[in-house]
């Protein structure tokens, strides 16, 4: 199982992207956070998983940078801005933040208390086939 990719990342990127438009103006989340919604894909190990899903999810993001979907309201679990393949990417997703109202700390971290999201409500996630997401710290 590659670490990066998932098997059919033209299936697995979409259900990313969408979780992610439901991220609202000034709200954060996680790759992890995100990823915990989405259950295993057909074909692949459940505990396998969840040692990569996050990982996908964060290749989900690096492709959607410049397609209109919030990429900038994903970051990592420690609260910091993930490095990122794009040239200035990671300004711009500390300016679109910033400009969202979403506050850094002097470590550059932000603070899931004050800023993560708790996810879609139930309904939604039911509506999608997808899971309750973990709650942010």
């Amino acid at each position: 199982m590659d670490m990066f990719t998932p098997p059919e990342p033209e299936r697995f990127n979409p259900i990313v992207w969408e979780i992610v438009r439901q991220i609202p103006h000034g709200r954060v989340s996680s790759y992890g956070q995100i990823a915990s919604m989405i259950p295993p894909p057909p074909g692949v190990d459940p505990v396998a998983y969840i040692h990569v899903r996050a990982r996908w999810v964060g290749t989900a993001m690096r492709v959607s940078v410049g397609s209109g979907i919030p990429w900038h309201r994903v970051i990592n679990s420690q609260g910091t801005i993930s490095a990122l393949p794009q040239p200035g990417a990671r300004d711009e997703q500390r300016a679109r933040l910033e400009a969202e109202g979403i506050v850094f700390d002097t470590l550059d971290k932000v603070n899931f208390k004050v800023c993560g999201w708790a996810g879609p409500d139930a309904a939604w996630l039911d509506a999608h086939g997808l899971l309750p997401p973990k709650k942010l710290k």
